[in-house]
């Protein structure tokens, strides 16, 4: 009688047999024969960044240091993308809306008899494959407003400020320098400041003169922002950023390396300016119909 030989069958394919599927291990940023090793946060510390303090004329008249936390190259990406899709998706209203068959106005009647017409049977004149009929699977109002944890909007930001630092400038305060609004001055200050008028630039200011503001609202590709506008968008949309002195110590002090989250108002602060676009002025109009009212 012979012998029938069996092989064994193939070992199965699971998510924890595989190295496929294995998790790589997490690498340790703790001194080696150390026992006592604690987790390190997710960001760290980045190297501080020299930046030029150019005076009002163009001359460089010393030097600053912008030093704020950065995520690692490994997630660097990822934190920044999920920011901005975040803050993108935030300002959907969702106020779109169609209406079905049943939502639509007539429809009733049925528009012929059933048989003896030749033509394709038809219960209403409202149906979706009729003109003024309903839609199919139309937009319905809707809440797009997704939630990020504030530490990781804030390393975003301070990410993608680290990551501009070669394309960064700092410019001494020249609110005062502007004794009426003339934008031909502006773009002259600019080019001696190397700056094409031509590229998107973003100037991050403590406070805008009205006279600044009269002065550069005429150019397209510039921004004036505030620490309250700053916003993901508008940083990784530039080309140039130009920065005061105060504006280098606000970031240094708000998205420094040793700098944590406190309370939910200084976060609360960054997410005004973008609420009040959602409700695109609804409470200023609000209150002046009641000053009337009074």
């Amino acid at each position: 009688m012979a012998l029938s030989l069996r092989t064994p069958p193939p070992p199965s394919l699971s998510f924890f047999s595989s190295s496929l599927f294995q998790i790589p291990k997490l690498i340790s940023f703790s001194k080696p024969n150390s026992f006592n090793s604690q987790f390190k946060p997710l960001s760290i510390s980045f190297q501080a960044a020299t930046l030029p303090i150019l005076s009002f004329a163009g001359e460089k008249i010393g030097e600053t240091y912008l030093d704020i936390k950065s995520a690692p190259p490994e997630t660097a990406r990822a934190v920044v993308h999920r920011g901005i899709i975040t803050d993108q998706q935030n300002k959907r209203r969702g106020t779109a809306s169609t209406l079905t068959r049943a939502e639509v106005r007539g429809g009733g009647k049925k528009p012929y008899q059933q048989k003896k017409t030749g033509r394709a049977r038809r219960g209403s004149n409202r149906t979706p494959l009729r003109p003024g009929g309903g839609v199919i699977f139309g937009p319905k109002p809707r809440d797009w407003s997704i939630k990020i944890n504030k530490k990781e909007k804030r390393l975003a930001i301070s990410t993608a400020l680290a990551s501009a630092t070669e394309n960064m400038v700092c410019v001494e305060e020249f609110g005062e320098r502007f004794e009426k609004p003339k934008t031909k001055e502006f773009i002259a200050a600019m080019n001696r400041w190397g700056l094409d008028p031509k590229e998107k630039v973003m100037f991050l200011m403590m406070d805008v003169s009205d006279n600044v503001g009269l002065s550069s609202r005429n150019i397209g590709t510039l921004n004036l922002l505030t620490p309250r506008t700053l916003n993901l968008f508008d940083i990784l949309n530039s080309d140039k950023l130009v920065l005061t002195p105060d504006a280098v110590d606000y970031l240094n002090g708000r998205y420094g390396v040793d700098v944590e989250v406190e309370s939910e108002d200084d976060e609360e602060e960054e997410g005004d300016f973008e609420q009040e676009e959602q409700d695109g002025g609804e409470g200023t109009e609000a209150n002046e119909n009641s000053v009337v009212t009074e």
